[in-house]
């Protein structure tokens, strides 16, 4: 990548942060709490695709 590009996509990237930033932090101290619950349902969620991609590798391999 040209580094006229490298700087043009910095430049955008700042000025996302910089048009974005002051609504996501509203939001984030807005929003609810999440319950002892609501965080083993993600953790859970994240364990299932983790193992499907853990099987997935193993299957493949065992073609091999």
């Amino acid at each position: 990548m040209e580094l006229w590009e490298q700087i043009l996509l910095g430049a955008g990237a700042l000025l996302v942060i910089l048009f974005f930033g002051p609504g996501a932090n509203r939001m984030l101290k807005d929003s609810p709490k999440g319950s002892y619950s609501d965080w083993m349902g993600v953790v859970k969620l994240i364990a299932v695709v983790i193992l499907f991609v853990i099987v997935l590798i193993a299957l493949e391999r065992s073609m091999k």
